[in-house]
């Protein structure tokens, strides 16, 4: 079958590489085009438009590019056509997925969406165009699962991926007397411009640690270098797990990494900070009731790391925290509630489980016919 699937992040070429190679594992006869990054092409996946040029965070970001974010649009829609693929697999990016809902419809092809946008937390009348357009989504969280079903939507929670990236890794193996703070700023350029200053001001502070900001290829390692400057920072590329390793404690932009941080069992500070107008608009349209912005502690229904927002990423506010996670008590805890967030995340195998649903969906008589038992669900 022919499998086009749109990720415009970093987590997303992650979720979609492991995706592509259970598609492919499953299906002796896909054939896979793709919006996504190195990793989605590894896979095995033909990339037409790489996630170098698609990543734009925050709502003037967007504005400031929509000339380019239409035109990309424009394009994805000819190729969609010209590749008539058996179905289209949205993975998050809802600002640029959701604008292909009526255009897809329109020329009768499945949509299958895979990692959610949250919509749960902010914008949640946009499930009524899910409900209208989606035919079905792949969800990783299991509260998703029940915010789909309650307004209607065709739903399956698959588990969590990075639980499939991560037993790949060897990321139970330790440093045993780390003496590293991570420093992870995020895969966007806007959000490393915001927060990587914030967190080199903490450097001086701790003299007797070391620091390593993690880096990715894809944004340019100068990029990184104009702004650590001389500041007493290693930098390292591509190998954020292999950081965190060797880590004690860690400063963590809020997104994907605030989950990979915390099943490395790395105390952390969670931040999030964009333009003035960008959070002005979030925070008003945000659902207050749920509390949190870190997906660590939405899953485990509190207050597990702390999150600094906006205003809050400061000097004082980061050297105050990291100190809490780094010597007393606060550390412990946090290690302890790490085991809550393990059981409720469940088992491995969420890109299979995944993969072999949308096969059955799209075929029931190749799934049939391969003998597979139906998908049991483990988790808790």
């Amino acid at each position: 079958m022919k499998y086009y699937i749109i990720a415009g992040e970093a987590s997303g070429d992650l979720h979609g590489a492991n995706l592509i190679k259970e598609l492919k594992a499953q299906d002796a006869d896909a054939d896979v085009r793709c919006w996504g990054g190195d990793k989605m092409q590894a896979a095995g996946g033909v990339v037409v438009k790489h996630i170098n040029d698609l990543a734009f965070m925050g709502f003037f970001e967007v504005v400031k590019h929509l000339p380019t974010i239409l035109g990309n649009i424009s394009f994805c829609k000819k190729d969609i056509l010209a590749y008539q693929p058996d179905v289209v697999i949205l993975i998050d990016y809802p600002g640029f997925n959701f604008r292909l809902f009526e255009f897809l419809k329109k020329h009768n092809l499945k949509i299958f969406y895979f990692i959610s946008p949250q919509l749960w937390a902010w914008k949640k009348g946009r499930v009524k165009k899910v409900k209208q357009y989606v035919d079905r989504m792949f969800v990783i969280f299991p509260f998703e699962k029940d915010f789909y079903e309650k307004n209607g939507v065709q739903v399956d929670y698959v588990g969590h991926p990075l639980l499939d990236e991560l037993r790949n890794t060897n990321y139970e193996i330790r440093n045993e007397q780390p003496n590293i703070i991570a420093l992870v700023p995020g895969s966007r350029k806007q959000e490393i411009s915001y927060l990587l200053p914030e967190y080199l001001k903490v450097v001086d502070e701790f003299p007797q640690y070391k620091f390593i900001v993690t880096g990715m290829s894809g944004i340019g390692e100068a990029f990184y270098r104009n702004i650590t400057g001389n500041k007493n920072v290693e930098l390292i590329m591509d190998d954020t797990y292999g950081v965190l390793r060797k880590s004690k404690a860690a400063i963590v932009t809020s997104g994907t990494a605030t989950l990979e941080t915390a099943l490395h069992n790395i105390p952390e500070v969670v931040c999030y900070k964009g333009s003035p107008i960008s959070y002005f608009i979030i925070n008003a349209l945000i659902d207050k009731s749920i509390g949190f912005i870190c997906i660590v502690n939405l899953i485990c229904g509190k207050r597990v790391v702390e999150e600094l927002i906006q205003t809050e990423v400061n000097k004082n506010r980061l050297v105050a925290e990291l100190k809490k996670i780094t010597e007393g008590e606060e550390r412990q805890r946090i290690l302890n509630d790490y085991e809550l967030l393990r059981q409720k995340l469940g088992n491995a195998g969420a890109s299979k489980r995944a993969a072999e649903l949308m096969i059955e969906y799209l075929n029931p008589s190749l799934k049939k016919d391969s003998g597979n038992q139906p998908v049991k669900q483990t988790f808790l």
